[in-house]
């Protein structure tokens, strides 16, 4: 027997083709859900240069705030009776809330209100970004938040298993994992460009190290400087380059730090999977990462991965196999993992091989299809009546307002 279509929320405060992981994760689960004949609405601030849309069933627009020092990334900001107009005249079976701001939390308040199942997802760790910029007191306010805010859901999403294992210890609950998939036919050595790698500076046998993301503070990007300083040392006869694809309040003090090396700014599509391609070494020193896409997008593309040893890296490297491992925080440690990378070219060749293999099984159709049991679950959870039109739902469900999330 066939199962009903459903009609799904996403409620974002970022979504594509803004860059980052959380936009990423967003584009492709939605993507995926229609592909799977599902019906699927988007919630999300509007994007510069973007004009309003009314009356559309599968967008709502609302205004967006930008967050001071993180340009192109935004707060949403929507009143919950216009979203209780909105759902009362065609109402959702569940939501998925990616983001705790004002948007999802005036989302929440709705959808509790109709009697909504809802499920989030914990893709930023807030307060972890707040303890690399000092900001303690406001790091236990905000677990305090996030911690009242996900508890009023029917489940949380995590994507690694150490970030739900940090959750639990933090007094989070009803969590469960939906790891990230990786489209490994955009990301593939075979989009290597030898004419790019010119552009470098680079020849065929030159090495390229390559680091990708947001350039931001929480990234821990100051360790670039010492590993490249290491590497160099290490190997005077290799020709090394470093090449950082990506852009953030942090650029200009990066290049400052770095002026050998070749800032690329953000990237997308074809040209970001040329990029990655077209090196060798990836270098990702972050330690405040609930998942970290670029992991998979690196390994996908034949890229040797250099990591802490939690969220993807740990979920998806073999240290010495497909990649190469530090314990979280240990500088010296990773920096030793990127000069054994570059020992033996016979083990960057494996390594990268091993990595490509690996990361071409990580598939974004099985994370979809996890993905609509967690919200189909929600839906059973709440008592929801799937397919049933807004008004026929109320009459049905009498005094179901304030359940959903009780868990």
């Amino acid at each position: 027997m066939n199962t009903p279509a459903l009609r799904i929320t996403l409620v974002s405060e970022t979504f594509p083709p803004e860059i980052n992981g959380v936009a990423n994760t967003l584009g492709r689960l939605g993507d995926g859900l229609r592909l799977r004949g599902h019906l699927v609405e988007i919630v999300r601030p509007r994007q510069p240069g973007e004009t309003p849309v009314h009356d559309d069933p599968q967008m709502m627009l609302c205004r967006g705030w930008a967050l001071p020092g993180y340009p192109g990334l935004q707060w949403g900001e929507v009143s919950m009776h216009k979203l209780l107009r909105r759902w009362r005249r065609q109402r959702p079976d569940v939501l998925y809330i990616a983001t705790e701001g004002p948007l999802g939390l005036s989302a929440l308040r709705a959808a509790r209100r109709l009697g909504i199942a809802v499920v989030s997802g914990f893709h930023t760790n807030f307060p972890q970004y707040c303890g690399q910029y000092g900001l303690g007191l406001l790091a236990r306010l905000l677990t305090h938040y996030l911690r009242w805010f996900h508890r009023r859901t029917v489940a949380t999403l995590v994507p690694s298993q150490s970030q739900r294992l940090e959750l639990e210890r933090r007094g989070f609950e009803r969590l469960a994992l939906l790891a990230r998939g990786v489209d490994a036919c955009l990301f593939n050595p075979a989009r290597r460009s030898q004419a790019l790698r010119q552009a470098w500076g680079l020849g065929p046998d030159d090495i390229a190290v390559m680091q990708v993301g947001r350039l931001a503070a929480e990234k821990n990007l100051g360790l670039l400087h010492p590993t490249m300083s290491a590497l160099h040392n290490a190997y005077p006869g290799k020709r090394l380059r470093l090449v950082v694809v990506g852009d953030g309040p942090q650029r200009s003090a990066l290049e400052q730090q770095l002026p050998q090396a070749l800032f690329c700014g953000a990237r997308r599509g074809e040209d970001l999977a040329e990029h990655y391609a077209s090196g060798d070494l990836f270098l990702f020193p972050s330690l405040t990462e609930t998942f970290g896409n670029v992991v998979l997008e690196a390994m996908a593309s034949g890229l040797a991965v250099v990591a802490y040893d939690e969220a993807a890296a740990a979920q998806h490297i073999r240290h010495g196999h497909s990649g190469a491992l530090a314990m979280p925080g240990d500088q010296a440690g990773f920096i030793d993992a990127a000069c054994w990378l570059l020992e033996e070219s016979e083990t960057l060749r494996r390594v990268r091989l091993n990595a490509r293999q690996h990361a071409s099984r990580q598939g974004w159709p099985a994370i979809v299809e996890q993905f609509e049991v967690h919200l189909r679950d929600a839906c059973h959870a709440a008592g929801a009546n799937i397919g049933q039109p807004a008004d026929a739902a109320l009459a049905i469900k009498p005094g179901s307002a304030g359940r959903a999330g009780q868990g």
